[in-house]
Parts: structure tokens; sequence; C-alpha cells
């Protein structure tokens, strides 16, 4: 089981650092994915790294270096730094594992969501 943790009510333009761990499973063989869901909306793609923590793939709305998806293999810990924080960034925020291969987005591509952290942003 995935837990998320790390989340917190926040300022606009604030920063936070997400972390990912898992009981009992050696994260560093799957690719991994940060997911949110907000109030009223479905849940979506936010990031994904790659095993190897080379490659890495974000959505339009957190691209160009606001949010970093970075993991550490021999901590076992996924991470999100969330810099410049919009008030639309205020979800629930969940770590999921890629079943279905690297380049995937989807929910039903991944697995093991486990509990999410509310990140909570205020003007």
């Amino acid at each position: 089981q995935l837990q998320a943790f790390g989340g917190g009510l926040v300022q606009v333009g604030d920063s936070l650092r997400l972390s990912c761990t898992a009981s009992g499973r050696t994260l560093s063989s799957y690719h991994m994915a940060w997911f949110r869901l907000a109030p009223g909306k479905e849940r979506e793609f936010v990031a994904a790294i790659h095993r190897s923590g080379v490659r890495k793939d974000y959505a339009d709305s957190v691209n160009g270096g606001r949010f970093i998806v970075s993991r550490d293999n021999v901590k076992n810990t996924l991470y999100l730094q969330m810099n410049s924080l919009e008030l639309e960034d205020t979800a629930v925020y969940y770590c999921a594992v890629n079943v279905r291969g690297w380049g995937r987005r989807g929910v039903d591509d991944f697995s093991s969501w486990g509990q999410g952290t509310q990140v909570t942003v205020s003007s």
C-alpha cells in the first residue's frame, strides 16, 4: 500500500514537497506517478517518473519547472516538489504504480493508489 504525505494549507506562491512511500514493496521496480483529485473534478494525471529516475512526464498545467517529480530508490520514496502553488492546485494528491508501461497517463493504467494527502492553497 502506498502512502502519500506532506500536504497542508499554504498560500498562493508557496512551495510544498510531497512524499510517497510503500510498505512491503520495492518502488524502484516501477514507473510511478502523481495524480490529484480536486472537488468536483475527475482524478487527473500530474507527473510521472521512469523507474530509472531519468525520464519524466508532466501535465501541461504543472510543466515548466513548477512541479518537479523525483525519486530516491535507496529510500524507496517518491517525491513531488510543488512550487509557485496556485489556487487551482488545491486537491488530494495520490501516488500510484504504473501497471501498463511507460508513457501512460490514464487512471486505469495505474494501481495501488493508497491514501492521498490534502493540499489546500489559499489566497
